[in-house]
């Protein structure tokens, strides 16, 4: 039947080169195998002239320009995948592909090409059967076989050919299978290849390297067994050494008898154990290294190669699982102090082997697996491993581990729940775990990243199972607690007892950012655990510490981790975050960020603003009593004059509760006339109130000016002003400004620009501290982590304080900070003793 217009172009319409559906992007497979675009157009089948068929045709729809014409060949294997893809081989080496835009198009065009093919549309792949017209094809079905040629020497190129010629029809495959099968053919070609060799008849080696090939490519697995026998593996490896496209052959024997070498770590009693060990290495050799990699149509003959390597693995674990006697011996050796660390080495190697292996098996099997190592006591000698030194047996053993923990993660916190009654924190599996995170001498710590992933599979409350008379959340997340989570958090804790990070390396700075990584995963996931940890301990004020950091992804983690405790909305929290005033090191981060629109500054105006937008009002009341100085002068965002105004509401509901009510009121009618969003009725009902009052009221009325005037710290964000003081004048304000007892004169801001300003404090029972500390060196400009930030030492003095100025220190500001000291020493020793107590 006709397809198409039979004229000598297309016909195609201008409606239909505009079609969606017919809208394809054109692929060539280039030599590394990747699929190179080759333009976008609209497909159209046709009967071109030139070409004396039905044919393809693809015009860039940019110019109109020929990107593709390829003749619908009879004997062209097509295949359709994924719905819109049409993928073929042009000729030896050269893949094409149409990506369709839509399905509809792709299936429309797939239907052209089986029609033309004489092929059913349903299928995937159009098989045609070459050079064979329907009398040949059924004379071929009736046929009793395939004969084979004698295999002779002489006649090596007529066998390579029936090789290449039956391979692209499914039905001379089959027959071709047979026939190898039935005559023993390829144990005969194999004594060819000999006699090829001792000849040095090189052009035999070809032909021979050719028929090999296409007798993987049959993928039958009857032929397998005997390619890869004991007595014939090695000569088919030889075969495949001499490929026709290399000037050279390769020597894949030699390294296989010369180089690889098979290590009995214990000896395996059972030949045929043995041999299938041999097989397997030798058959994945020549998937990986011998055989060229398969074009587009060649992977899918060779599935039957990688089911061969599959099952034997399968074979293998299930032959060594059910040796008792081999198990025992592997675990007494590893854990023998008498066994030397090349062996050990050897042993733990074997057993991450063993482990990986049993990947390829399915569920019900690896349970068995798995649980057959659980009882042979796979947790204790991991333990003992882990405590050795060497750091290859070390490694090794961390691989172990996390097989086990992807595997079944209760099965591991079971046995640590455990040893724990019998063991010291010191020597617990996850203690140990946590030490080689921590001392990972990677520069990149890659391992400490895998461990840090498993650490977080075992406390991660989703994995955990429940039961009527036992949680095993409750149980464990208690004792990772009481037992481990002091280890975990001891670099954090060792590296932020002063200002800023007393370590601050690349290194440090990453397995900071690792540990802090999982502590927020714990905050999200374990709510009273972490609350009493972090709440006892003091851990938040530790960890903003580290917004000091000259690392940006590490200040970051820090800001993340509040911003994720803030996230919950839990008084808890924020009556600590209040009493400690760790928003200070967040305000002075994002001072010294300056004018540098980066993440940081981003960063800590979105947690200013979900305090505002989710009305979190002791916080809103906090920040405003303690910051606003510091931040009113900010306005490319709305933020903080919005929690200002937020602030100025919630105050004047406190004082005139009549009115609240009434703004209720006033607020739902408008509400329900307009359907505005609450929020933004209520930024409306600010607004009004704004424009109501007198100039210059909007937003402090004048008697809290006058009262706040010497507790309420100046602006900071005017500091560039101040800096064109006079030395004289700056002095004066030092001396106005003398600290009340909570503020250490150290306390500075580091501004990219260089310029040393400091935070003093004022006496005020509620006022934004000082911490003391000195400032962090500027980072290059757009570096959000190059600024000095708050002090875990301030915060352990004080809770209560005064207000805190920023003045500019003169270039003798040392002298100053000395005669401060002298001041300052007293109070503060004396204030932190009292509020300790």
């Amino acid at each position: 039947p006709a397809i198409e217009s039979q004229s000598g172009g297309c016909g195609v319409a201008g409606s239909r080169m505009t079609d969606t559906r017919r809208r394809v992007k054109v692929y060539t497979l280039n030599e590394d195998r990747q699929w190179d675009d080759r333009g976008t157009g609209h497909v159209s089948s046709c009967y071109v002239e030139r070409l004396k068929g039905m044919s393809l045709l693809v015009r860039a729809e940019s110019d109109g320009s020929l990107l593709l014409e390829s003749k619908i060949n009879p004997n062209t294997a097509y295949q359709k995948q994924q719905d819109t893809l049409i993928v073929w081989s042009e000729a030896e080496n050269y893949d094409l592909a149409l990506s369709f835009q839509e399905k509809a198009g792709c299936d429309e065009i797939w239907e052209k090409i089986c029609q033309v093919q004489g092929k059913d549309p349903s299928v995937d792949i159009t098989q045609d059967l070459v050079d064979e017209s329907e009398e040949e094809r059924f004379d071929d079905m009736s046929s009793p076989g395939l004969e084979l040629p004698s295999c002779e020497l002489s006649r090596l190129e007529e066998i390579a050919e029936l090789v290449a010629s039956s391979l692209p029809s499914p039905l001379r495959r089959e027959k071709l299978a047979l026939a190898l099968e039935n005559e023993g053919y390829i144990k005969k070609l194999l004594e060819i290849f000999h006699v090829c060799e001792d000849l040095e008849n090189i052009e035999g080696l070809h032909h021979l390297y050719e028929i090999i090939k296409g007798i993987f490519l049959l993928n039958r697995t009857a032929l397998f067994e005997v390619m890869f026998s004991e007595e014939c593996i090695m000569d088919v490896i030889g075969c495949l050494e001499y490929d026709p496209s290399l000037s050279q052959s390769r020597k894949h024997r030699e390294f296989l008898t010369k180089t690889a070498k098979f290590k009995e770590v214990i000896p395996i009693s059972d030949p045929e154990l043995k041999q299938k060990i041999h097989q397997t290495y030798r058959v994945q050799y020549i998937q990986d290294m011998v055989l060229p990699t398969p074009s587009v149509f060649e992977e899918n003959m060779l599935s039957t190669l990688h089911s061969f390597i599959f099952f034997n693995k399968v074979e293998i674990v299930g032959m060594l699982q059910e040796d008792e006697k081999f198990l025992t011996d592997l675990f007494a050796q590893l854990t023998d102090e008498a066994t030397d660390e090349e062996k050990r080495q050897e042993l733990v190697n074997f057993l991450k082997e063993f482990c990986a292996f049993s990947q390829t098996l399915q569920p019900q099997n690896r349970d068995a697996f798995f649980k057959t190592l659980s009882n042979m006591g796979i947790l204790p000698a991991l333990e003992v491993i882990l405590g050795m030194d060497d750091a290859q047996v070390r490694s090794a053993a961390t691989d172990i581990f996390s097989y086990l923990v992807e595997y079944n993660p209760s099965m591991v916190r079971e046995f640590v729940m455990q040893e724990a009654q019998q063991n010291d924190d010191d020597i617990l599996l996850i203690n140990l775990i946590i030490e080689h995170m921590i001392c990972d001498t990677d520069p990149e710590l890659g391992g400490a990243v895998l461990l840090m992933g498993l650490l977080r599979t075992l406390v991660d409350p989703e994995n955990m199972l429940a039961t009527a008379n036992k949680t095993e959340k409750t149980e464990f997340l208690g004792f990772f607690y009481k037992h481990c989570m002091h280890v975990l958090t001891a670099p954090l804790l060792a590296n932020t007892t002063e200002d800023k990070p007393s370590k601050d390396d690349f290194q440090t700075a990453q397995l900071l950012a690792l540990i802090l990584e999982l502590l927020t995963f714990c905050v999200e996931h374990h709510t009273y655990h972490i609350k009493n940890y972090i709440i006892n301990k003091d851990i938040l004020r530790r960890v903003l510490v580290l917004m000091a950091s000259k690392h940006a992804f590490l200040a970051l983690c820090a800001l993340r981790f509040k911003r994720k405790i803030i996230g919950l909305k839990d008084e808890f929290y924020n009556r600590y975050i209040m009493k400690s005033f760790l928003f200070e090191p967040v305000v002075k981060a994002f001072l010294n960020n300056g004018s540098r629109y980066n993440l940081m500054n981003s960063a800590i105006i979105e947690m200013f603003e979900f305090i505002r937008v989710e009305d979190i009002k002791s916080l809103t009341a906090h920040v405003i009593e303690n910051y606003w100085k510091a931040l009113e002068d900010v306005d490319y965002v709305q933020t903080f004059k919005g929690l200002k105004l937020r602030f100025e509401q919630q105050r004047e509901r406190q004082d005139n509760p009549k009115l609240d009510s009434m703004r209720s009121i006033l607020r739902n009618h408008r509400y329900r006339r307009d359907a505005r969003t609450l929020e933004d009725e209520e930024e409306m009902w600010f607004n009004t109130d704004e424009d109501d009052m007198e100039d210059g009221e909007a937003v402090v009325p004048p008697s809290d000016k006058t009262k706040n005037d010497e507790d309420i710290m100046d602006p900071i964000s005017k500091f560039m002003e101040r800096k064109k003081l006079k030395e004289s004048e700056e002095k004066e304000v030092l001396l106005k400004t003398n600290l009340s007892g909570r503020q250490s004169p150290s306390f500075k801001l580091s501004f990219s620009s260089g310029t040393k300003s400091n935070l003093t404090s004022q006496s005020s029972a509620s006022n934004l501290p000082g911490s003391p500390g000195s400032p962090g060196s500027p980072g290059s400009p757009g570096s959000p982590g190059s600024v000095s930030k708050s002090t875990s030492q301030m915060a352990a003095i004080t809770t209560k304080g005064g207000l805190v100025g920023l003045v500019d220190y003169p270039d003798d500001d040392e002298e100053d900070d000395e005669d401060e000291d002298k001041e300052e020493t007293l109070p503060l020793s004396k204030k932190a003793k009292l509020e300790s107590s």
